[in-house]
Protein backbone atom coordinates (compact mmCIF):
# COMPACT_ATOMS: atom_id res chain seq x y z
CA UNK A 1 0.00 0.00 0.00
CA UNK A 2 1.13 3.52 -0.74
CA UNK A 3 2.83 5.40 2.08
CA UNK A 4 1.60 8.75 0.81
CA UNK A 5 -0.16 11.14 3.19
CA UNK A 6 -3.40 10.49 1.30
CA UNK A 7 -3.30 6.80 2.25
CA UNK A 8 -4.30 7.55 5.87
CA UNK A 9 -7.87 8.30 4.78
CA UNK A 10 -8.65 6.20 1.71
CA UNK A 11 -11.85 6.25 -0.27
CA UNK A 12 -13.37 2.95 -1.35
CA UNK A 13 -14.37 3.11 -5.00
CA UNK A 14 -16.85 0.45 -6.09
CA UNK A 15 -16.95 0.41 -9.87
CA UNK A 16 -20.19 -0.63 -11.56
CA UNK A 17 -21.76 -3.23 -9.25
CA UNK A 18 -24.64 -3.64 -11.68
CA UNK A 19 -26.82 -6.54 -12.75
CA UNK A 20 -25.43 -6.43 -16.30
CA UNK A 21 -22.05 -7.49 -14.89
CA UNK A 22 -23.34 -9.81 -12.16
CA UNK A 23 -26.37 -11.68 -13.49
CA UNK A 24 -25.25 -15.04 -14.93
CA UNK A 25 -27.83 -14.59 -17.71
CA UNK A 26 -26.01 -11.47 -18.99
CA UNK A 27 -23.45 -11.74 -21.78
CA UNK A 28 -21.19 -9.50 -19.65
CA UNK A 29 -21.50 -11.31 -16.34
CA UNK A 30 -18.27 -11.90 -14.46
CA UNK A 31 -18.08 -15.33 -12.83
CA UNK A 32 -15.89 -13.72 -10.17
CA UNK A 33 -18.38 -11.04 -9.15
CA UNK A 34 -20.06 -12.82 -6.18
CA UNK A 35 -16.74 -13.43 -4.37
CA UNK A 36 -15.47 -9.94 -5.18
CA UNK A 37 -18.69 -8.35 -3.94
CA UNK A 38 -18.41 -10.10 -0.58
CA UNK A 39 -14.96 -8.54 -0.14
CA UNK A 40 -16.28 -5.17 -1.32
CA UNK A 41 -18.95 -5.28 1.38
CA UNK A 42 -16.31 -6.04 4.02
CA UNK A 43 -14.14 -3.14 2.82
CA UNK A 44 -17.16 -0.81 2.74
CA UNK A 45 -18.02 -1.71 6.33
CA UNK A 46 -14.41 -0.93 7.26
CA UNK A 47 -14.22 2.53 5.66
CA UNK A 48 -17.90 3.42 6.18
CA UNK A 49 -20.54 4.87 3.84
CA UNK A 50 -19.11 8.40 4.08
CA UNK A 51 -15.84 7.18 2.46
CA UNK A 52 -17.39 4.82 -0.11
CA UNK A 53 -18.40 5.81 -3.64
CA UNK A 54 -20.35 3.68 -6.10
CA UNK A 55 -20.35 4.15 -9.87
CA UNK A 56 -22.61 2.98 -12.68
CA UNK A 57 -21.94 2.61 -16.37
CA UNK A 58 -24.96 3.81 -18.32
CA UNK A 59 -25.60 3.31 -22.05
CA UNK A 60 -26.08 7.01 -22.78
CA UNK A 61 -23.04 7.65 -25.01
CA UNK A 62 -23.49 9.41 -28.35
CA UNK A 63 -24.26 6.74 -30.97
CA UNK A 64 -22.72 8.91 -33.73
CA UNK A 65 -19.29 8.16 -32.21
CA UNK A 66 -17.52 4.81 -31.92
CA UNK A 67 -20.11 3.97 -29.26
CA UNK A 68 -22.59 3.41 -32.10
CA UNK A 69 -20.50 0.52 -33.43
CA UNK A 70 -19.98 -0.72 -29.88
CA UNK A 71 -23.70 -1.00 -29.24
CA UNK A 72 -24.22 -2.61 -32.67
CA UNK A 73 -21.76 -5.30 -31.53
CA UNK A 74 -23.58 -5.68 -28.19
CA UNK A 75 -27.29 -5.09 -28.99
CA UNK A 76 -28.50 -6.72 -25.77
CA UNK A 77 -26.95 -3.78 -23.87
CA UNK A 78 -28.50 -1.10 -26.07
CA UNK A 79 -31.49 -0.46 -23.85
CA UNK A 80 -32.56 2.65 -21.93
CA UNK A 81 -30.49 3.54 -18.89
CA UNK A 82 -33.57 2.89 -16.72
CA UNK A 83 -33.68 -0.76 -17.81
CA UNK A 84 -33.30 -3.19 -14.87
CA UNK A 85 -30.16 -4.52 -16.60
CA UNK A 86 -28.38 -1.36 -15.38
CA UNK A 87 -29.70 -1.51 -11.80
CA UNK A 88 -27.28 -2.00 -8.95
CA UNK A 89 -27.05 -5.45 -7.42
CA UNK A 90 -28.81 -5.94 -4.11
CA UNK A 91 -26.97 -4.20 -1.29
CA UNK A 92 -24.76 -1.99 -3.47
CA UNK A 93 -26.71 1.24 -2.93
CA UNK A 94 -26.43 0.73 0.84
CA UNK A 95 -22.63 0.88 0.69
CA UNK A 96 -22.51 4.65 0.20
CA UNK A 97 -24.00 7.80 1.70
CA UNK A 98 -23.24 9.69 -1.54
CA UNK A 99 -25.10 10.01 -4.83
CA UNK A 100 -24.12 7.45 -7.45
CA UNK A 101 -21.51 8.51 -9.98
CA UNK A 102 -23.02 7.73 -13.38
CA UNK A 103 -20.86 7.83 -16.48
CA UNK A 104 -21.37 6.72 -20.11
CA UNK A 105 -17.69 5.77 -20.34
CA UNK A 106 -15.64 2.75 -19.32
CA UNK A 107 -13.41 4.88 -17.11
CA UNK A 108 -15.11 6.53 -14.17
CA UNK A 109 -12.40 9.10 -13.43
CA UNK A 110 -13.78 12.47 -14.46
CA UNK A 111 -15.15 15.70 -13.01
CA UNK A 112 -17.75 13.96 -10.81
CA UNK A 113 -15.36 11.53 -9.17
CA UNK A 114 -12.57 14.08 -8.81
CA UNK A 115 -14.97 16.56 -7.21
CA UNK A 116 -16.10 13.90 -4.74
CA UNK A 117 -12.62 12.81 -3.60
CA UNK A 118 -10.39 15.78 -4.41
CA UNK A 119 -7.15 15.81 -6.31
CA UNK A 120 -4.41 13.57 -5.01
CA UNK A 121 -6.87 11.38 -3.08
CA UNK A 122 -6.15 7.76 -2.24
CA UNK A 123 -8.65 5.28 -3.62
CA UNK A 124 -9.03 1.61 -2.87
CA UNK A 125 -10.34 0.40 -6.23
CA UNK A 126 -12.81 -2.47 -6.43
CA UNK A 127 -15.53 -3.60 -8.81
CA UNK A 128 -16.07 -4.91 -12.28
CA UNK A 129 -14.65 -5.46 -14.80
CA UNK A 130 -10.96 -5.61 -14.03
CA UNK A 131 -10.14 -5.71 -17.74
CA UNK A 132 -12.43 -2.84 -18.79
CA UNK A 133 -13.91 -0.26 -16.42
CA UNK A 134 -11.46 -0.87 -13.58
CA UNK A 135 -8.28 -0.52 -15.65
CA UNK A 136 -9.74 2.47 -17.56
CA UNK A 137 -10.52 4.23 -14.29
CA UNK A 138 -7.21 3.40 -12.63
CA UNK A 139 -4.98 4.63 -15.45
CA UNK A 140 -6.90 7.89 -15.91
CA UNK A 141 -6.93 8.56 -12.15
CA UNK A 142 -3.19 7.87 -11.93
CA UNK A 143 -2.59 10.38 -14.72
CA UNK A 144 -4.63 12.91 -12.75
CA UNK A 145 -2.46 12.43 -9.66
CA UNK A 146 -4.59 10.13 -7.52
CA UNK A 147 -3.05 7.37 -5.41
CA UNK A 148 -4.64 4.03 -6.26
CA UNK A 149 -4.64 0.68 -4.55
CA UNK A 150 -6.25 -1.99 -6.68
CA UNK A 151 -7.75 -4.60 -4.36
CA UNK A 152 -6.94 -7.73 -6.34
CA UNK A 153 -9.50 -9.99 -4.69
CA UNK A 154 -12.28 -7.36 -4.80
CA UNK A 155 -12.21 -6.83 -8.56
CA UNK A 156 -13.97 -9.15 -10.99
CA UNK A 157 -12.75 -9.81 -14.52
CA UNK A 158 -14.46 -11.16 -17.61
CA UNK A 159 -12.14 -14.18 -17.54
CA UNK A 160 -9.26 -15.29 -15.33
CA UNK A 161 -6.77 -14.70 -18.16
CA UNK A 162 -8.09 -11.19 -18.89
CA UNK A 163 -8.04 -10.35 -15.19
CA UNK A 164 -4.40 -11.41 -14.85
CA UNK A 165 -3.46 -9.36 -17.91
CA UNK A 166 -5.22 -6.24 -16.63
CA UNK A 167 -3.61 -6.55 -13.19
CA UNK A 168 -0.20 -7.02 -14.83
CA UNK A 169 -0.67 -3.79 -16.79
CA UNK A 170 -1.79 -1.81 -13.73
CA UNK A 171 1.18 -3.17 -11.79
CA UNK A 172 3.42 -1.33 -14.27
CA UNK A 173 2.44 2.06 -12.81
CA UNK A 174 3.99 2.35 -9.34
CA UNK A 175 4.05 4.41 -7.24
CA UNK A 176 0.71 5.86 -8.40
CA UNK A 177 -0.81 2.37 -8.59
CA UNK A 178 -0.23 -0.48 -6.17
CA UNK A 179 -1.91 -3.87 -5.95
CA UNK A 180 -2.84 -5.67 -2.75
CA UNK A 181 -5.46 -7.97 -1.26
CA UNK A 182 -8.37 -7.03 0.97
CA UNK A 183 -6.78 -9.01 3.82
CA UNK A 184 -3.65 -6.88 3.62
CA UNK A 185 -5.69 -3.67 3.73
CA UNK A 186 -7.67 -4.86 6.72
CA UNK A 187 -4.66 -6.09 8.70
CA UNK A 188 -3.70 -3.49 11.31
CA UNK A 189 -0.20 -2.11 10.86
CA UNK A 190 2.00 -1.97 13.96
Amino acid sequence: MSSSPASADPWLLVIDPQRIFADPASDWASPFFPAAFERIRTLAAHVGPQRTLVTRWLPTADRSTSWGAYFQAWPFADVPAEDPLYSLVDGAADLTAHPLIDEPTFGKWGPQLEAAVGSGAHLWVTGVSTDCCVISTVLAAADAGAHLTVVTDAVAASTQENGRAALAVMELFPPQVTLTSSAMLLTPTP
